[in-house]
């Protein structure tokens, strides 16, 4: 079976499960590889519009498989193989970051170490009720600030919570994760697709570019120095999208009380 699992359960959405359940959904070298080539293709194709990210069996993914990576490189290898490792698994959260189209973690169980980067590496998260998260790095003897944690835990549930998390290490449960805002809602396992499925609904039924605008600035406004950078990157979104046929359609569709048909355009 492929460690990753490629399906279209709705038109415009695109399903992607870590399928390794018999490892937890660890991080090996062939699933960080088939993750990096399935985003590459998702970039640029324009049918997909909503990414849902899962796992198989009963974890979303456990991190880095620690019984071996097997990318023919040891552990004990030179520093410059190893800092390529590193940059190899840790460029996923950025590539999942900068995709146009928004990512929905379902997080169906345990999702710990780079399992949580992926998390929040991701546009909305939503939890399975037994899922449980962990920061994991630094109780394995590494740095908790890992594959891009140490900058989106903090901006995700604020300063306060990450630093605590991220220096006991400690586990947290899906209540928890909703609590602090890790999730922004907790369904039981048999609906969290569904869940992720209907809120990806939801985002379909919103222009393509002004959904891939809108992504880009909530980012982008979390690393802008003031309020007036971001007004400004706000005034020429408003701009772009007030020209495009699309923002025309979706005004007409909402007088006519229809379902309006969208181009990208």
């Amino acid at each position: 079976m492929p460690t990753l699992l490629v399906t279209r359960p709705l038109d415009g959405v695109v399903q992607l499960t870590l399928n390794r359940p018999e490892r937890l959904n660890a991080l090996d070298a062939e699933l960080v590889g088939a993750l990096h080539a399935e985003l590459d293709r998702i970039r640029t194709d324009r049918a997909c519009r909503v990414v849902v990210l899962t796992g198989a069996g009963r974890a979303f993914c456990a991190g880095l498989d620690l019984q071996g990576y097997d990318d023919g490189r040891s552990s004990d290898a030179d520093p410059i193989s190893v800092l390529d490792r590193q940059r190899e698994i840790a460029a996923l959260t950025e590539k999942i970051h900068l995709l146009p189209q928004p990512v929905v973690a379902a997080v169906n169980g345990p999702a710990a170490g780079g399992g949580l980067a992926l998390v929040c590496a991701a546009d909305v998260r939503i939890a399975a009720e037994g899922a449980i998260f962990k920061v994991s790095f630094i109780t394995a003897g590494y740095s908790a600030c890992d594959i891009g944690v140490s900058w989106l835990l903090p901006r995700i549930v604020g300063a306060g919570n990450a630093h605590e998390l991220m220096l006991t290490g400690r586990r947290f449960d899906a209540e928890e994760a909703h609590r602090i805002g890790l999730v922004v809602r907790v369904a039981g396992a048999e609906e969290l697709l569904d869940a992720a499925l209907a809120t990806a609904g939801q985002i379909l039924g919103n222009g393509p570019i002004q959904v891939e605008l809108t992504k880009q600035g909530m980012w982008l406004a979390l690393e802008m120095p003031s309020l007036r950078a971001g007004i400004e990157l706000e005034n020429r979104q408003q701009v772009i999208t007030a020209l495009t046929r699309d923002q025309k359609e979706a005004t007409a569709a909402f007088l006519e009380k229809r379902t309006p048909t969208y181009e990208r355009r």
